[in-house]
């Protein structure tokens, strides 16, 4: 394993650097300190050549005009917060709107939009950030450090802590958008998925979880046994009628373990895309708002359904959900999550 690093871009006037892992044979992992975003994964198809399955951008600018998340730390708190409101221990808190009418993703200023510090390691990078209390309207300062790993047999390890000193919601993940083909001009929806999940979490029409946790059988939200993402995306569904195709909460049957919580298959090239974590919750989103305008790497145009993004997470609006697990870190306690995306080549 090799890790290098090199200029990106500035910011600020400050250099910003991209960390490359790289394992023998070539496959490689870059990442960038900006909003800890993962700007490519390259890995072999079945014949052995070597794509990069993330979109992304070319620049530092890009990212930093970026809308959408390509690639990046999300948090203090990922998904929506109805309203952005929500009251802790009696205290009413008010979080920026920046979803319609609720707070998404830990707002227009969340993890994904500072610079991170980082430190590197033999097989990765180890990113820190402090955010100070009132940062995005939450409470308490929050110390996080995400670490990235990549293997030589292709894993890359995405370890999460974060510590508080008062309380406050925390739900790290990340936002890669991934398409197994190599090939951001063709949509995924061939790209074959299975999740370990026998329930969603329905949404309203500002796409708020009901606080229901539905079964999947007999709806578009069985993926339980391997199935073409787009198999049942045109069907008239009632809950596609706001998000316009998947960007659902799935709850996992892991019991908090590292486990696997979803498997995709892109059968033209056999790439496999395997994701395990510790997270009781999965956010699958199959790119319904991308039409074209963000024009990525070698001026790509990304268009509608081009690439799809697995969230490992608690679910989202949990401030306000009782029923749902809580995301609430209190002084003394540390957060920690785990999540690994292991690469492989379908043998079938």
């Amino acid at each position: 394993m090799t890790v290098e690093r090199a200029p990106f871009g500035e910011l600020d006037g400050n250099v910003v650097e991209m960390f490359t892992m790289r394992a023998p044979g070539g496959a490689e992992v870059r990442v960038t300190p900006y909003g800890g975003a993962i700007l490519s994964i390259r890995v072999p198809d079945r014949d052995g050549r070597l794509g990069d399955v993330v979109l992304g951008f070319d620049t530092l600018a890009e990212y930093v005009a970026d809308t959408a998340y390509f690639g990046a730390l999300i948090g203090r708190h990922a998904n929506r917060i109805r309203g952005g409101r929500f009251s802790l221990d009696g205290t009413a808190h008010q979080l920026p709107v920046n979803n319609g009418q609720n707070h998404l993703h830990g707002g227009p200023r969340g993890f994904h939009k500072v610079l991170w510090s980082a430190r590197p390691l033999a097989d990765g990078v180890a990113l820190e950030y402090t955010s100070p209390s009132g940062d995005e309207g939450y409470p308490g300062n929050l110390r996080a450090t995400v670490t990235y790993r990549w293997s030589a047999d292709h894993a890359l390890s995405v370890d999460y802590e974060a510590e508080a000193d008062a309380a406050t919601p925390v739900n790290l993940t990340q936002h890669t958008y991934f398409n197994l083909a190599g090939d951001p001009a063709r949509d995924i929806l061939g790209h074959r998925l299975q999740l370990n999940a026998d329930r969603f979490t329905p949404v309203d029409d500002t796409l708020i979880p009901t606080g229901e946790m539905a079964p999947v059988e007999g709806t578009p939200f069985d993926f339980r046994q391997p199935t073409p993402i787009g198999a049942q995306i045109g069907d008239g569904h009632a809950q596609f009628d706001a998000p316009g195709g998947y960007d659902h909460n799935f709850v996992l049957r892991g019991d908090g373990s590292l486990s696997l919580g979803a498997r995709v298959v892109e059968p033209e090239s056999g790439r496999v895309l395997e994701l395990l974590t510790t997270e009781p919750g999965l956010q699958f989103y199959s790119g319904n708002f991308l039409n074209g305008e963000a024009v990525g790497k070698g001026g790509v145009p990304y268009r509608h359904r081009c690439g799809f993004c697995l969230e490992p997470q608690h679910f989202p609006d949990a401030p306000n959900q009782p029923a749902f697990p809580s995301t609430i870190l209190r002084p003394g306690e540390r957060y920690t999550s785990r999540t690994v995306y292991r690469f492989s080549v379908a043998v079938d």
